[in-house]
């Protein structure tokens, strides 16, 4: 009779989720994840082949958090831009993973679903990418500069990014509604 599982897929990314937070991801590790979940490092090569098909999994499952909480959003842009900064303060190791060339580009696509249809809803579906690009872009460096204590000159930096998403909801309205050059 073959031993039972002493992990699984899920419980290791789990791990590795809580190890990545706890200290970026140089301490997600295979050995760090098999001290988590109770077993030998060699173990979990029947569930991972390598780091950084560790890391990928880990992306994914990171990405997949946040499509769930972007989707139970109103879908407005700025209730999508909101729940993805707190999610980044929530979990600013994970953010900077999605944002590493470790993260799947299906769960990317299926994450990008609702930043897409919000744009489409604001400037139409032929500019939708363009503009979901412009704001997801603008949302993440302003989370970035945030998460790495770039912003230093004083000020309300809650305040700072309301301005932005008002700006952004402007520029691409204004946009919209303008003559083609």
């Amino acid at each position: 009779m073959p031993t039972p599982e002493k992990t699984s897929l899920s419980g290791i990314v789990a791990a590795g989720r809580d190890l990545l937070e706890a200290g970026g991801q140089q301490k997600l590790t295979m050995q760090g994840i098999a001290g988590r979940v109770g077993v030998r490092a060699p173990s979990l090569y029947k569930h991972v082949d390598n780091r950084a098909a560790l890391l990928a999994a880990v992306a994914e499952a990171t990405v997949d958090d946040l499509t769930s909480r972007l989707e139970a959003t109103d879908g407005s842009l700025e209730e999508l831009a909101h729940c993805y900064r707190r999610f980044a303060r929530a979990r600013p190791e994970g953010f900077r993973l999605m944002h590493s060339t470790h993260a799947p580009p299906r769960s990317l696509a299926r994450a990008a679903g609702p930043v897409l249809h919000a744009a489409g809803e604001l400037v139409g579906e032929q500019d939708a990418l363009d503009a979901a690009r412009l704001l997801t872009a603008w949302v993440a460096g302003f989370i970035d500069m945030e998460l790495n204590g770039s912003f230093r000159l004083g000020g309300d930096v809650d305040r700072a990014f309301e301005y932005g998403l008002r700006g952004m909801r402007r520029a691409l309205a204004d946009d919209h509604q303008a003559p083609p050059a």
